[in-house]
């Protein structure tokens, strides 16, 4: 069973080397699993937001670098730009003997399952869903937990009563954010008798909520952002990778009226260019289980169930609130952190059906 330990900070720096510039490592005859002293061959496919996607395909591939650092793996990706890439990419990947391949979201559950299944001696890795078959190792984040505090620190810094979300696509991996940002802000206004509004999601009612449909458009963030700016909302949580730059972008034309919530990576570290705007990120550890992942099968141990990151083990978690340290009162933080509590000890519980269960 692969470690809990995240590493969310490691996986942080990493990810900064990503966005400074990156690019598949050169390919190689001598692709080995591990076995015979060769150095393991650890492949990953992105999903269709790319590498530099500033989220959950960039923080998979600081993971892959920093793996390869550590154990002197042979990493490298396949780009896939649309759904019709993931079984060509995966089976390119399968036929260059790549030790370990991973896959970059629950999109490419299906494609992940079937090269699978045929190919039971291959070694796999998914992130964002669970491990079907046996031959695949899952990669799941309860970040309705983080997402949870997110909501209510959201609901409390509001100065209009209204905040909002969106998401790229109506998949659990996205709307599980939306569920516990959701959650929070309910749980703060019955906390503190308040009336705070959520734009763009009713976890009650899903099919009302409001998508992108896409990973990467980010002038479809922008306009989203835009109509709730212009509804009130003074706080947005955009959960659609690339797509939610165009969120930022909005806010930081508010002139500090508008701030934004970031999603899988510390935005400061992986948007420099919107710091100003995030209030906090809710992180998802991919980096650090991505990187673990690949440790493991370098030293040819076993892969073997799934791997769930929770606030408990370190594999979600808010942000630093980084320009907003000092508008974030020391009581808010006190509350942030006394939810955390009761979210591991279960006194407070989560109802997200989005919610990964570990195997």
């Amino acid at each position: 069973m692969v470690a809990n330990s995240m590493r969310l900070a490691a996986g942080a720096v990493g990810l900064a080397l990503v966005l400074a510039g990156c690019g598949s490592a050169p390919e190689d005859d001598d692709n080995g699993s591990g076995t015979g002293g060769s150095k393991l061959s650890a492949c990953m496919v992105t999903d269709t937001g790319g590498i530099d996607d500033r989220s959950f395909n960039a923080a998979s591939w600081a993971g892959m670098q920093a793996a390869s650092k550590s154990t002197g793996a042979k990493v490298q990706y396949s780009a896939s730009t649309s759904e019709n890439d993931y079984v060509p990419n995966i089976n390119s990947l399968i036929s260059k003997k790549c030790g370990l391949i991973i896959s970059v979201g629950g999109l490419m559950a299906e494609a992940t399952g079937q090269a699978a299944k045929a190919n039971p001696n291959q070694k796999f890795a998914i992130v964002d869903s669970a491990s079907v078959p046996p031959n695949v190792y899952g990669m799941e984040f309860n970040t309705a937990q983080s997402a949870f505090q997110a909501g209510y620190l959201a609901a409390a810094m509001s100065k209009t009563g209204k905040v909002a979300t969106f998401g790229g696509l109506p998949i659990p991996p996205v709307t599980i954010f939306m569920d516990g940002f959701y959650e929070g802000v309910q749980y703060y206004n019955k906390q503190k008798n308040k009336k705070v509004q959520v734009l763009g999601w009713n976890e009650a009612n899903p099919k009302s909520g409001s998508m992108a449909n896409s990973f990467t458009d980010q002038g479809a963030g922008k306009r989203i952002a835009g109509n709730f700016i212009q509804s009130g909302a003074d706080i947005i949580f955009p959960v659609a990778g690339g797509t939610g730059l165009g969120a930022a972008a909005a806010a930081k034309e508010s002139g500090g009226k508008v701030s934004v919530i970031w999603v899988d990576t510390d935005g400061c570290q992986s948007a420099a260019q919107y710091c100003d705007v995030f209030l906090t990120s809710v992180m998802k550890g991919i980096a650090g289980a991505v990187q673990t992942t690949i440790e493991t099968a370098a030293k040819d141990q076993a892969l073997t169930g799934s791997y769930l990151g929770t606030l408990q083990n370190g594999g979600t978690g808010l942000a630093p609130f980084h320009r907003f340290d000092s508008k974030v009162p020391a009581e808010l933080k006190a509350e942030l952190e006394k939810i955390k509590q009761d979210i591991v000890s279960g006194s407070i519980k989560i109802t997200s059906p989005n919610q990964p269960k570990v195997s």
